[in-house]
């Protein structure tokens, strides 16, 4: 069990049988009354952020919640497989679960799915990947009106901003986090 006042972030405790990740919180001391922690949560399975307070004495159980590294195998009637690098054992999850992740990700790429009380709920890409650009019109050189940017298409399909001088067919890495263009890779 942990006290509301020792809540940190990142994380994860269960109140009335869902499972929460703390993003933020704030201990506030009033002038008057009793302390109160204020907290900035999200429903680990929903993806429904909230906020709530408490009063830092409150105890609620801790989540464990399990992550694992994955390969990303195939995707088949509308179920996207998933490979345990230990067990081999393949996992079928839904397009919801994985469709932030498949973005930036591949056949074959490992991935990270966290799992509560042996349920998958979220899966999570390595925070820089390195694709091939599939599509982007070439650049004109000297052409800065467009803050020397252009559109490009990658080749899992999603569209992100890159310099100008970046062509079609290169490797680039990219930041999985907030979808921008890292550097290009040799």
């Amino acid at each position: 069990m942990i006290a509301a006042g020792d809540f940190r972030k990142g994380m994860t405790i269960e109140i009335d049988g869902k499972v929460y990740i703390v993003i933020d919180f704030l201990h506030v001391k009033p002038g008057k009354g009793a302390a109160f922690v204020r907290v900035k949560m999200k429903n680990v399975i929903t993806g429904q952020v909230m906020e709530q307070t408490f009063n830092p004495g409150d105890k609620y159980p801790q989540a464990h919640i399990e992550r694992k590294d994955m390969q990303y195998s195939y995707n088949a009637d509308g179920l996207y497989y998933f490979m345990d690098l230990e067990s081999y054992d393949m996992i079928p999850l839904g397009h919801d679960l994985c469709e932030d992740a498949l973005k930036y990700v591949k056949e074959e790429m490992t991935v990270q799915v966290a799992f509560y009380k042996g349920n998958a709920f979220s899966v999570d890409a390595p925070n820089f990947v390195e694709l091939e650009i599939a599509f982007t019109e070439p650049g004109l050189q000297g052409d800065t009106s467009r803050a020397g940017t252009k559109p490009a298409t990658l080749e899992t399909g999603t569209a992100i901003q890159i310099p100008l001088f970046v062509n079609q067919g290169e490797k680039i890495r990219v930041d999985t986090r907030n979808g921008t263009y890292m550097e290009r890779v040799k």
